[in-house]
């Protein structure tokens, strides 16, 4: 048999992975968070009956939520990246198993897990587009990633509404599901694989509050944090006080879901933004957005309720300064944390996103006490303003 010759199996060529890579993998997470944004609060409201227990309700799921953030790395850590990256997919569509129950213990683990879940795929999928993309494209994929996730947080919400209150719980929840196990088929088809340069080393510390103090140390990574949180604090007022606005101003809940949706619907901006920032740099289009916005932000709150649609069209024109931010504020991070402490950094760098769910409703509790409806959107103008110059006074001109 010195004859016999055994050739190799062919394999179908792996197109290496770039900005569309993780554009679709955004896309499709995107749709199994978004078809029940609009059905969980709704659901929570059934089970509890009372406003204030569900906000305080939501208030332990975030808190809960940082402190899985926070611990992250070190899954990152014990287990490579595609098994964290698979469990989130995975946790996303347990959390629907426990929504319908439609328990308040099943309403707590199936908020628990779709936190957990979101944590572990942003986490891991910005450490793969930092692998894998070059520093000067990371504009380009951020603006990409934002504009094909726009098509799921514009039908997403009102999608999960429909088959809510045509089909029932079972095909609001259901529908997270497939999507979370098309979002898992399609992570597995891409084959990527894990940067051994990005582990942590023996030495590097592992503890939450050790990597806290290391990214506190670092000036350009509490700039990156500042312009995440500042632009997610626009999207959280938006969500919330945009439609209740509509409502308590008259002009019902049509308008309010309108609104959101236009707002979401801008992101197909996100490219135009990232062209932009290619061509006049990071730091001018960012701080040029956050003064915009700031200045949009104080004239919907000068309006407040004398005009409504007024108000509520100013809120769309700060929208489309946000999605600025969301197409290019992520560069700041990825072009400045180094590469052996991506992990560690990264999770404490989303607790952003935890504290721009916290803080607004605490500091515009207190603004309400004294002022109108329209001091929520002057307040957040005013931190808008703060945030532009500090990252015009402190991002350098190079990003």
């Amino acid at each position: 048999m010195a004859t016999h010759v055994r050739h190799p199996i062919g394999l179908p060529a792996l197109r290496p992975a770039d900005a569309r890579t993780f554009a679709s993998l955004y896309a499709v997470e995107s749709f199994a968070r978004a078809t029940v944004s609009s059905v969980i609060p709704i659901q929570a409201y059934e089970i509890l009956r009372n406003e204030q227990i569900v906000s305080i309700l939501y208030t332990v799921v975030a808190l809960l939520g940082l402190s899985v953030t926070l611990f992250m790395p070190m899954l990152i850590r014990r287990f490579a990246r595609r098994w964290v990256y698979t469990a989130g997919a995975c946790l996303l569509a347990v959390g629907s198993l426990f929504f319908v129950t439609h328990t308040l213990a099943g309403q707590l683990a199936g908020m628990l897990c779709r936190v957990m879940g979101a944590s572990a795929l942003s986490i891991t999928l910005s450490l793969y587009i930092m692998d894998h993309i070059r520093k000067t494209d990371f504009m380009q994929a951020e603006s990409l990633r934002m504009a094909w996730s726009m098509l799921a947080w514009t039908s997403g919400p009102t999608l999960g509404i429909f088959l809510y209150t045509r089909f029932g719980i079972y095909a609001a929840h259901g529908a997270v599901a497939i999507f979370a196990m098309a979002l898992l088929a399609l992570f597995w088809t891409y084959r990527l694989g894990d940067n051994q340069s990005i582990r942590p080393g023996k030495t590097r510390p592992a503890n939450p509050l050790a990597n806290i103090g290391r990214f506190v140390a670092q000036p350009r990574l509490r700039l990156a944090w500042l312009i995440a949180f500042g632009r997610s604090c626009f999207w959280t007022t938006f969500f919330v006080y945009g439609p209740l606005f509509m409502v308590i101003t008259g002009e019902g809940e049509l308008a309010g879901g309108l609104l959101v949706s236009a707002g979401n619907a801008l992101l197909f901006t996100a490219i135009f933004w990232g062209r932009v920032g290619q061509r006049f740099g990071g730091r001018r289009t960012m701080t040029s957005a956050y003064f915009a916005m700031s200045a949009m932000l104080l004239a919907a709150g000068a309006v407040g309720e004398s005009v409504p649609f007024l108000t509520g069209a100013l809120l769309l024109c700060g929208a489309f300064f946000a999605i600025a931010l969301d197409a290019l504020g992520s560069t700041a991070f990825m072009r400045s944390v180094r590469f052996y402490e991506r992990a560690q950094m990264a999770a404490v760098y989303r607790t952003y996103l935890d504290f721009s769910e916290l803080t607004p409703p605490l500091v515009y509790s207190v603004v309400l006490a004294f002022f109108g409806l329209g001091s929520v959107f002057a307040t957040l103008g005013l931190l808008a303003a703060v945030c532009g110059f500090v990252t015009w006074r402190y991002l350098p001109k190079s990003l």
